[in-house]
């Protein structure tokens, strides 16, 4: 077994791992907006999607904007995540526009993301949502009221959504082992997650709200 595999699957039994950290310290936050979403709804329509879908792009454009920011201050830590390979507004736009729809241009304000950290906490629900992406992808193809398109926003990086989620865990793990801080990561994927569930939420059907 490589070195940087046995140094992971310890990691992974360390109820330090800043991982499983994000993971726990998130989970009420991510269910929130998968709640607010509710993409996987069987009764899904198409004109709630592209609403949807309108909404996730504003908050793209506004996070990545963000990391662009950090980006250029901190650029080896960018290029050690891959940052510019991440991006998806504009795969967010092109299915807009597969559904017939144009974005409205509306984003919300992010707080600034200021260092490492803060961009890898902000990256953790970016990134981690491709991974779900997997399973949206697979019930929306199965909706006959948009069999006729082929989004490519949630699953951006196809075969290699696994590959790509491994790299970040990678970098993420070596930061904190090298003296980043873990609880600003976890915050700033905390205020992730808020922001994209508040912004999202005019999209939601009322179905998908609480009563």
């Amino acid at each position: 077994m490589a070195a940087g595999e046995t140094a992971a699957r310890a990691h992974d039994r360390s109820g330090n791992d800043v991982l499983r950290r994000l993971r726990s310290g998130t989970a009420r936050e991510h269910e929130d907006v998968e709640h607010t979403l509710a993409l996987l709804d069987p009764g899904l329509e198409r004109s709630r999607l592209t609403d949807v879908l309108d909404r996730m792009h504003g908050f793209w454009v506004a996070a990545e904007a963000g990391l662009d920011r950090w980006g250029s201050q901190y650029p080896q830590d960018a290029a050690a995540v891959d940052w510019p390979r991440r991006r998806r507004a504009g795969l967010f736009a092109a299915d807009l526009a597969a559904l017939g729809g144009t974005p409205t241009g509306d984003e919300p304000h992010l707080p600034a993301v200021n260092g490492t950290d803060a961009a890898l906490g902000r990256l953790y629900v970016l990134e981690g949502s491709t991974l779900g992406g997997v399973v949206i992808d697979r019930h929306l193809a199965s909706l006959p009221q948009v069999a006729d398109v082929r989004l490519r926003a949630f699953t951006p990086y196809g075969s290699e959504t696994g590959a790509m989620w491994a790299a970040f865990r990678r970098v993420t793990r070596a930061r904190v082992d090298a003296g980043g801080d873990a609880d600003a990561m976890i915050d700033s994927a905390r205020g992730t997650f808020r922001a994209l569930a508040a912004w999202c939420r005019p999209a939601a059907s009322a179905q998908a709200l609480p009563a």
